[in-house]
């Protein structure tokens, strides 16, 4: 299956996938972007799913990761990104922008 892979934007027009994305040096910039694109391809072998978002694994340097969520059948959102380090709150994290992006699309569906 194909994906679109879609970056989170927030009301107040940050992306915080593309703030993480933008610190990487060089070569992790290319491992993360290899990732996204076998994400796009239909490859989640590496990722993780659990309290409702996706961890895909780098297992490279530091572990990074990258943070997303399904919506819909064929839409990947990028909620962000980080390493083994800060896991947890990366993670964290993550799960409070997704939730906050389905409460944003649950109240435009509804017309509030």
């Amino acid at each position: 299956m194909i994906y679109q892979v879609k970056e989170l934007l927030l009301p107040d027009g940050k992306c915080p996938y593309a703030d993480w994305f933008g610190r990487l040096d060089a070569m992790a910039a290319a491992k993360v972007s290899v990732a996204a694109s076998r994400m796009e391809q239909g490859n989640l072998s590496n990722v993780e799913w659990f309290r409702g978002i996706g961890e895909y694994k780098i297992d490279w340097g530091p572990g990074y990761r990258i943070y997303l969520a399904k919506d819909g059948l064929r839409i990947i959102v990028l909620l962000g990104g980080g390493s083994k380090k800060r896991q947890q709150q990366d993670i964290d994290h993550a799960v409070a922008l997704w939730d906050d992006y389905k409460g944003r699309k649950a109240q435009i569906l509804k017309g509030t």
